[in-house]
């Protein structure tokens, strides 16, 4: 039994090596157009800004290291120009010897990846513009740094390019990133990316929104004139495009393969193409979402990695299948991390699925334990049975694992009832007794068991017109900022003021974090008033208006109980 793999990296090297370690008899082929067969990519950007300095370290195997333990037939600078179904072959181009050839198979698995977009711009195709997709491309970015660059401009501001915005300004380029939506990290709610945009401000790295690349030419005092949508025209010695990646599918469409409304190829769970000895993995395949069903790109290294090992599974004969993609991700981005789950707020909407969603902001770990932050918690779920639709955190410590926790639950079936009743691992420097999961469920629960009723930052300004907003935070902080409008009862007088609470109307409550607005709330509501208090604070306010607190600073550590005392500290009422 021959099995011929396209492309090697994530996908195509776990087909080949999860093949051998089933059938020791198999005959494996690897080949792969590059000159790098297994290299972490994901390792990249922290080469360029030096975090990793050894680049050999990116290098996970080589043909030889595969010959030796896995005895596959890997085969670097040879590129598939066709597929002949009917034949079973595939037509190769020897790069070096600059001859072509013809490859039998009895299997073949198409690992092909995905190539960097270049915008349909003018200058876009000029071979000193980079991008960044495997070794030569940061090979030659690290050559144009070191050449005497002092300004850096990134075209795109998700993934690859906040890190490499991280990585260029680690390196002294004065660097602008410049993103054509509202946000950074597009794949997540705008009011989520807020607190990392004024985070990445503060790293003096210049981020232009809502603003588009529409030309690129050679500078006169630099090595190009990028003009911008906006009239303006930046003049960077190094131009990274970083707008995202197409599948590479173009083999499995001349072969008369399925290709998706994506322009991937078509798989079944078994990662099987509409050809039936024809699989795909990996970046070129789209998968089924996993709350939607509907087909997704996920051009990410776990589900590449699943996918080429269940392609492998499927080969040697074992009922083995993909369970859809969540999305799963998370990036480091200077001193923040954020990442998120399954869908967001606007996929949610986009899609007609009903949802209801909850805000929170505690710690990243014990707050007498230092090195903490408050994170920036949301939580989706399904307003009939509170079972997880998407999540997503930002913060300083502990953001991959909260992630990680509520992925888990997600992929699990569980709804946010179950999260009141995780157990998880505690100790002061790692989390808190009440882990910031289990306080995302409580919320949740409170809040389908009609035990909390909750008001919104997007309500603002419209609802002030129907109801009495109240800040029950402490007369500095209000004399600080304040939403326009709030009247002042600290949550501490409430009770002896119920008397100026008028009563022909809602009474929204809020605080910093939530805490205190909520027992403000059950002090309303059990006095016979009709209430609501702000989900996630002027904390997640000001993710959807502009305020003085948010400032990407990581702030003082949410201690609920003793909000009023931490407000009086210096700094307090400054930073996010």
């Amino acid at each position: 039994m021959k099995t011929v793999i396209v492309g090697g990296v994530a996908a195509g090297a776990s087909t080949g090596a999860r093949l051998r370690r089933l059938d020791e008899a198999a005959e494996v082929v690897v080949l792969e157009r590059g000159r790098f067969v297994s290299f972490a990519n994901c390792g990249l950007p922290y080469h360029v800004g030096g975090a990793i300095p050894d680049r050999d370290s990116l290098l996970l195997q080589t043909p030889e290291s595969l010959a030796r333990s896995l005895a596959l037939d890997v085969r670097t600078g040879h590129e598939v120009l066709r597929i002949d179904r009917e034949a079973k072959e595939v037509e190769v181009r020897d790069i070096d010897a600059e001859r072509t050839y013809r490859e039998s198979y009895d299997t073949l698995v198409l690992c092909p990846g995905a190539t960097p977009i270049r915008p349909p711009i003018p200058g876009a195709d000029d071979p000193r513009v980079d991008v960044l997709r495997d070794v030569a491309d940061m090979d030659r970015i690290m050559t144009h740094i070191d050449g005497g660059a002092s300004r850096a401009t990134v075209v795109g501001g998700s993934y690859i390019g906040l890190e490499l915005a991280e990585a260029l300004r680690s390196r002294g380029l004065e660097t602008t990133v410049v993103e054509r939506t509202d946000r950074l990290m597009p794949w997540l709610d705008h009011e989520m990316t807020r607190i990392l945009h004024f985070h990445v401000r503060s790293h003096n790295v210049d981020v232009r929104l809502s603003t588009s690349a529409d030309a690129i030419r050679r500078g006169e005092k630099s090595t190009f004139a990028l003009d911008l949508s906006d009239g303006t025209t930046l003049e960077p010695d190094v131009l990274v495009l970083a707008v995202g990646a197409r599948p590479n599918a173009e083999l499995a469409r001349e072969a008369g393969l399925d290709i998706g409304p994506r322009g991937g190829i078509v798989v079944d769970a078994h990662m099987r193409t509409s050809a039936p000895d024809i699989l795909a993995a990996g970046d070129a395949v789209e998968t089924p979402q996993f709350v939607t069903g509907e087909p997704v790109l996920s051009m990410l290294a776990g589900p590449a990695n699943r996918q080429g090992r269940i392609a492998a599974d499927t080969i040697a004969g074992r009922d083995s299948a993909y369970r859809g993609t969540q999305g799963t991700a998370v990036v480091k981005v200077f001193d923040m991390a954020a990442g998120g789950t399954g869908l967001t707020e606007a996929q949610l909407r986009a899609e007609g699925i009903g949802y209801r969603k909850v805000y929170a902001h505690p710690s990243g770990h014990a707050a007498y334990y230092p090195g903490t932050a408050p994170l920036f918690m949301k939580v989706l779920f399904d307003p009939a049975e509170g079972k997880l639709l998407g999540a997503q955190v930002l913060g300083w410590d502990g953001v991959d694992k909260r992630i990680d926790v509520l992925a888990v639950a997600q992929r699990a079936g569980m709804t946010v009832y179950d999260l009141e009743h995780l157990e998880l691992a505690y100790a002061p420097p790692y989390g808190s007794a009440k882990d910031p999961v289990n306080m995302a469920g409580f919320l949740a629960s409170n809040l389908l068991r009609g035990d909390i009723h909750l008001w919104y930052p997007e309500e603002f300004p419209e609802c002030a017109e129907r109801a009495l907003i109240l800040d029950v935070r402490t007369p500095a902080e209000y004399e600080a900022w304040h939403i326009p409008g709030a009247v002042l009862i600290p949550h501490t007088e409430l009770r002896g003021r119920l008397s100026e609470v008028p009563r022909d109307r809602p009474v929204y409550t809020y605080c910093r974090s939530g805490f205190r607005s909520y027992i403000a709330y059950r002090v309303l509501c059990q006095a016979g008033r009709e209430a609501a208090f702000l989900s996630g604070g002027t904390m997640t306010y000001h993710g959807f208006h502009k305020t003085p607190l948010a400032t990407g600073a990581a702030g003082m550590p949410v201690v609920a109980h003793a909000e009023d005392v931490l407000a009086q500290l210096p700094g307090a009422q400054t930073a996010a």
